[in-house]
């Protein structure tokens, strides 16, 4: 069984800055992918950022800039820094990672989310 368990959301006025955490744990054989998404009230899931095993980034041209996507294989964890928030960027924010487990192909698995609100 995995789990990937966020923390770091909050609130935070316009300009200030956020770092969430996701950290996977469980019968882990390997993580592929990892990524970070959102969905604010009334709107789809969007991709925010994603990060490859070999740390190739990809981000969203609305947070290109302002957020930085990394990882820590040895911990299981990929983090999000974002800095010069804005009220847009309210949403709760969903850490998402490709895994394989022990004895099992590989299967894309989420957290529980977390709330970041931008006061403005």
């Amino acid at each position: 069984q995995v789990q990937l368990v966020e923390s770091g959301g909050g609130l935070v006025q316009a300009g200030g800055s956020l770092r969430l955490s996701c950290v996977a744990s469980g019968s882990i054989f390997g993580i592929n992918n990892m990524g970070w998404f959102r969905q604010a009230p009334g709107k789809q899931r969007e991709l925010v950022a994603s990060i490859t095993r070999f740390s190739s980034t990809n981000y969203v041209d609305s947070v290109k800039g302002r957020f930085t996507i990394s990882r820590d294989n040895a911990k299981n964890t990929v983090y999000l820094q974002m800095d010069s928030l804005k009220p847009e960027d309210t949403a709760v924010y969903y850490c998402n990672a490709d895994i394989r487990t022990y004895g099992s192909s590989w299967s894309k698995y989420w957290g529980q989310g977390t709330q970041v609100t931008v006061s403005s």
